[in-house]
Parts: structure tokens; sequence; C-alpha cells
């Protein structure tokens, strides 16, 4: 198959939906498929593009190739991650320019476009109808539903009903749909009345190589003033959805009781600066900051803690999601603390991989760093167990399979029947 893959984000940068499209990617290339990702210049979440690319962003477009995967790299407005208006320029700037920039590209068989963000998804359907290849519409994110979750407005206001357009019209025209729980498609059946056969399931996975169990690294708890201690790591964007706050609150908590545990917060994100500030106006030296690395130096990171964090603010909608970062800390054999209630403890109560707090409760937070503290055979176990739960059921070479079949599939269907305008 020839495929196109629409894709806001991708390596140099870090994050889940930059790697779910690079590693997937990456797998089908190797099973003979010709793969071409149309892409913007990496500039997420610093709205800084690295030297390397800037010459390309100043010609609008650059040619790359990243282990046999054709990159193109179109034109967008750099901006950080921090406000709304310019991150819907970001995102705007890419739709537009995607969608011109892609009609150069050679016909695919099948075209995928994947959220978030959902501006991608108009950008998709439109070089799809161009090129008449059936239209996968992979949905990472609930739009707009996710945007009441971190407090950006209301279902009332102007910009949630235009994406809610924005989303149906997707819903309704796309040939496929592609969720990651099975909580999306539950979703979209019964506030989109999408029908059910039109959409599959396809989790994310984790690159087991790279993500692997392994003694904690005594360099690099050196490195960070770790040596001794009981890490607890946050390791992942740093965003207005993760409620940080219950962190600095339990380590105001923890640091005379248990003054061994020490936080690690790893990363970058819109919520940044504002966390920074607040931990230093509480004084809390218990606290260790560490800038964004890449994605290859993220599992020393993670085995360099004793247990890990996996923190949403308490919504909804976050009962639907899996955080990618939840599923590597399991692969390199860290018990988690989730603090995401719905499909994400599910998994870590069906693996026995960590344990399950209340989203946002600092109380809870405190209770479960203070029992692995006191029990550290009892993480030790999680940990392992979590290995073990990854490479039965969600090792990034299984979930590209299955994706591959649903790609099949849909091409099969698309040549028995008009493909939908």
């Amino acid at each position: 198959m020839k495929i196109l893959y629409l894709s806001h984000y991708f390596p140099p940068e870090i994050g889940a939906p930059a790697a779910r499209v690079s590693e997937l990617s990456r797998h089908w290339v190797t099973e003979g498929h010709e793969v071409t990702v149309l892409t913007g210049f990496p500039n997420h979440p610093t709205g800084v593009v690295p030297q390397a690319y800037r010459r390309g962003l100043r010609r609008l477009i650059m040619h790359d190739a990243l282990d046999g995967i054709n990159v193109v790299r179109t034109w967008l407005l750099p901006f950080p991650n921090r406000k709304a208006y310019e991150r819907m320029l970001n995102y705007s700037s890419f739709c537009l320019s995607s969608a011109i920039t892609g009609l150069f590209v050679s016909r695919p068989d099948i075209l995928i476009a994947t959220s978030p963000q959902l501006l991608v998804g108009l950008s998709g359907w439109f070089l799809a109808r161009c090129k008449r290849a059936p239209f996968i519409f992979e949905v990472r994110d609930l739009w707009p539903e996710s945007l009441a979750a971190v407090g950006m407005g209301n279902s009332q206001s102007l910009l949630h009903r235009v994406l809610g357009k924005i989303a149906g019209f997707l819903y309704r025209n796309c040939d496929h749909i592609v969720v990651v729980t099975a909580a999306f498609k539950e979703h979209l059946i019964n506030k989109w009345q999408v029908p059910p056969e039109k959409i599959s399931i396809v989790e994310n996975g984790v690159e087991t190589e790279l993500f692997a169990a392994g003694e904690r690294s005594a360099s690099l708890r050196a490195e960070l003033a770790a040596e001794g201690k009981f890490v607890v790591g946050y390791i992942g964007t740093i965003g207005l959805a993760h409620g940080l706050e219950t962190v600095l609150e339990a380590a105001n908590e923890l640091r005379s009781s248990h003054p061994s545990v020490l936080f690690l917060i790893v990363g970058e994100g819109a919520a940044k600066e504002r966390v920074l500030h607040l931990a230093a106006a509480r004084k809390l030296s218990n606290i260790h900051f560490v800038g964004e690395q890449p994605r290859s130096e993220i599992p020393a990171y993670i085995r360099a803690c004793d247990v890990c964090l996996v923190l949403l603010k308490k919504t909804d909608v976050f009962k639907t999601v899996i955080p990618t970062k939840m599923l590597e800390f399991m692969s390199c054999e860290r018990a988690v603390i989730v603090g995401v209630d719905g499909e994400a403890r599910s998994i870590v109560e069906a693996a026995g991989a960590g344990i399950f707090i209340e989203p946002e409760s600092a109380q809870d937070l405190t209770a479960a760093v203070r029992r692995l503290r006191e029990n550290t055979s009892l993480s030790d176990d999680m940990g392992r167990n979590g290995r073990q739960y990854i490479l039965r059921h969600l090792s990034r070479e299984e979930t590209a399979r299955k994706y591959e079949k649903v790609l099949e599939t849909v091409l099969q269907n698309s040549k028995k029947r008009p493909l939908q305008s």
C-alpha cells in the first residue's frame, strides 16, 4: 500500500502524537508499504524551530527521510504552546499549508489524518477527495469535548460550537474512523450517531525494546542529586490538563514527614511557568525540574525513578483516555500512581501495575507515595506486572499489525463502493 499520513506532530518533536505516527509508519515500512508523512516544521512545545530546519521553513517546504519513511514538511506559524489564540494560528496555518502542499504529493492508496489537532482532519478530507483515496480519520482526542475539560470555554462558547461542527462533519464524511479506546468508540456512537461498523479500535502501543526494563541509573540519579532518594517522577507534557498543582501540594506535605522522597518533573508545556513559580513561592526543595529531553533519553529518566505519575484533571472526558506515558512507564517496569479514572485505571488495576488515586487529590497522592516508599518490594512487583502486561497486549509491533489489517479492509471496501463525497 501507498499510505499518506497527515500529522501536525512528528520527530524530532517528542510526545505521544509524534511517537505514534513515526513508530507505526516505521513498522509499516518494514512490512513493505510505502509511507509518506505530511507534517509541519518541528516547533512544539516551545515555538522554536531547530536551526537545522530553519532554512527549509524559509523555503516553505522540506523533504526528509526517517527510517525509510518519506517525510514532507510544510510551512506553519510556529508558536509556543501557551495561549489559545497562538495555538489556533499554529493549527490553522498547518491546515491550510498541508492542504496545498499535499496536492503535489503522489496519489496514495489510502490517506490517514490524525488528531490532535482537529483541523488536520479538514486538510486530510480535502486531499482524500482530490486524490480519490479512502480517508481514515484517526481520533486520539475528543474534540471539542477536550476543550471544556481543560477550562477553555463550555459547550455554549463560539469556539466549542465551531469545532463541534467541524468534528461532526469529519465523522460523517470520512470513510472510516480509528480510535484509541473503547470509550472513544462508545462516545462517537452515542453522541455523534456514528455507525459502529465505521469505527475500529487500535490502542496506543509501546516500543518495548526502547522502553525496556532495567536497573535504576546510578549516574543519572547522581546527576539529579537523587542518590539515596525515593524518586517519584512526572515525565511528560506540563499542560493545563494535568493539574500538577496536586504534586506541589503532596511535595509540601511530604517534605517534613518523608525527606527521602524527591519529586522529579521532566518536560515542557503551557503550565510549566506557573508550576515553577508556585514551587519557588513555597520553597519546595524536594522537587527537581528538568527541561524537555530527546525521546531516546526518556527511558533513562523513567528508569531513574522508583515510581511514576500519570495525572489528569477530574473530568468525565478523561475517563475515556489511556495516556501513552502510562504504558511507557509500565514497559520500563516502573509502578505507576494513576490519577486518571476510567480506561487508564482499568488497565492499571487489571495488570496489577500500580495504585489508582482520585484525580486532583493531593491527599490520595501523598498516601500512595507513602505506601510505596514504605514497601519498595510492592512497587517492584507492580513494575514487573506492568511490563508483562505491555508485552502481552500493547507492544507497538502488535498494534501496528492490527492497524495494518484495518487499512487493508478499508481499502478493499473502498474498491467495492464509491468513496463518500
